[in-house]
């Protein structure tokens, strides 16, 4: 296998354990570095993962982005984009729906409820069936919140990252509709990188657009997508690099991820283009 040696940054970064890996928009693995079957924490990563499973149950028919769920007034879609009013991690209604990107936990666990329901079929267990399954994602399980408690690898996760970036489990017209803007010019905060204006997302993703400060690199498009999780966990698909980074760590996110995440993806970035 091609090797990066843009990835062997992940020695230096002051983590216990990291592992990283780089896959091509045509499934191809471009390189990875550290112990890529080590099992991670994801912390909110799980976030990507239990979206994939919504929009999976949206095309089944199970469930309607426009549909009732959460707070009065709020839809599916609200969930999936941060704007259905909920509090970070309380659920409770701190805003009306549609009117402020307030970044929750509690509307993912909500989201999450509302699929079983919907399906009759507890939400970890739709995501085993709907996505981790179907992708072979073997290490991979959700043993808790839908919002911030799955647990994979590096391995796991570039197999999703491929489906990403060339999808078979959903159209691909779902996912262009979930990783471009959804309430466009809503305000908020991105954690731990302070107040965005507009606080793009799309459903379940991030996206990157002209955001300043971001935990992405400066090469990265305005088109990339993604999460960070903060147990020290990333990953990016960026549609103009036709690539995906994944990085897992035992760290939390703090200084030490403000300063190297962008770091490594620049260099992930230079390298690719120079190849």
């Amino acid at each position: 296998m091609e090797s990066l040696q843009s990835l062997r940054k992940i020695e230096n970064w002051p983590v216990p354990t990291a592992a990283a890996a780089v896959v091509r928009a045509d499934g191809t693995v471009a390189g990875t570095h550290g112990p890529t079957a080590h099992r991670f924490a994801l912390a909110s990563v799980t976030k990507p993962l239990a979206a994939y499973a919504a929009l999976v149950a949206v095309e089944e028919g199970a469930i309607e982005l426009d549909e009732p769920a959460g707070p009065v007034g709020s839809t599916v879609r609200h969930l999936l984009a941060h704007t259905s009013g909920l509090a970070f991690d309380e659920h409770r209604p701190a805003a009306e729906p549609g009117t402020r990107r307030l970044y929750s936990n509690a509307g993912f666990e909500v989201l999450g409820d509302h699929i079983a329901k919907a399906t009759d079929i507890p939400f970890a267990e739709y995501l085993r069936q709907a996505v981790l399954e179907p992708l072979g994602m073997t290490a991979t399980d959700l043993p808790g919140s839908p919002a911030k408690d799955g647990v994979s690898t590096v391995d796991d996760l570039v197999r999703f990252a491929a489906e990403l970036q060339a999808p078979r489990l959903l159209s691909r017209e779902t996912l262009a509709e979930a990783t471009t803007v959804v309430f466009p010019g809503v305000t908020g905060v991105l954690p731990g990188y302070g107040h965005q204006r507009p606080n793009d997302w799309g459903l379940g993703f991030e996206l990157r657009d002209g955001k300043s400060p971001h935990w992405t690199g400066s090469l990265n498009s305005p088109r990339t997508y993604g999460h960070f999780g903060q147990s020290g966990t990333f990953l990016w698909v960026d549609p103009a690099a036709g690539a995906a980074c994944v990085a897992l760590t035992d760290r939390d996110f703090g200084a030490w991820a403000v300063e190297v995440w962008p770091a490594l993806s620049d260099a992930v970035l230079a390298e690719l283009g120079g190849k």
